[in-house]
Formats: structure tokens, C-alpha cells, sequence
């Protein structure tokens, strides 16, 4: 459970997927949609790959991917992304974890700092 803590801090955003998972792949391209870059562990293509989904179990998740951390936090799985961004709040979550800033007129303007 540690390493996939230290993991899921290395980045404002964390996501742990399978690639051959289609949800995961959408959670990605959503969280990208918004500016952000998150880190991606594809947890089949990973040695320590099934340690870190066992981790995920034990942390609580429904499912074991996708799972996402946003700002050093365990977010969770694809209902709770999905239900953050139909109720706007994903954006807001994604801008407080520095993993997206606004321009406005040109000029950059980072939030949360």
C-alpha cells in the first residue's frame, strides 16, 4: 500500500489502468481533455503490476483500475471521476492540484499557489 501512496504522489494527477481497459483509456482522455498530464501505470505492462492492483483492493476500490489520485489524494475509481465532472467539480479538483491552469487573454494564471 506505501509504494502506491509514493506512486500516486509523484504528479498532481495518478492514474493506475490496464491498457487494455477501455473505461481507463476514457478516464485518461477526460482528465487530459482539461490540460492536465497525468503520470499512467499500466499495471499489466508493470513487473510489480499485480502487487500494485492487490494495493489498490487494500486501499478500497471498488475495482482495481482505473484508480486516480488527484493532488497527492485517492480520488477513486471511474464513477467517482465521472460523478466529480457531472457535477463540475473535476475542473475545480484539477486546478486546486495544480494540474491545470487557465489562460486568460494570453496571460497564464495558475490557482491554488
Amino acid at each position: 500500500m506505501e509504494m502506491v501512496m509514493k506512486l500516486g504522489a509523484q504528479s498532481p494527477v495518478v492514474i493506475f489502468s490496464r491498457s487494455t481497459c477501455c473505461i481507463s483509456h476514457s478516464i485518461e482522455t477526460l482528465i487530459r481533455n482539461f490540460g492536465a498530464n497525468p503520470i499512467v501505470y499500466e499495471l499489466d505492462r508493470l513487473q510489480n503490476g499485480k502487487e500494485l492492483e492487490r494495493a489498490l483492493v487494500e486501499l478500497g476500490c471498488q475495482q482495481s483500475v482505473p484508480v486516480v489520485f488527484i493532488g497527492n489524494e485517492l480520488v477513486g475509481g471511474s464513477n467517482e471521476i465521472m460523478s466529480l465532472n457531472i457535477r463540475g467539480k473535476l475542473k475545480q479538483l484539477l486546478i486546486r492540484a495544480n494540474a491545470i491552469w487557465l489562460q486568460i487573454l494570453g496571460v497564464d494564471v495558475i490557482f491554488g499557489q
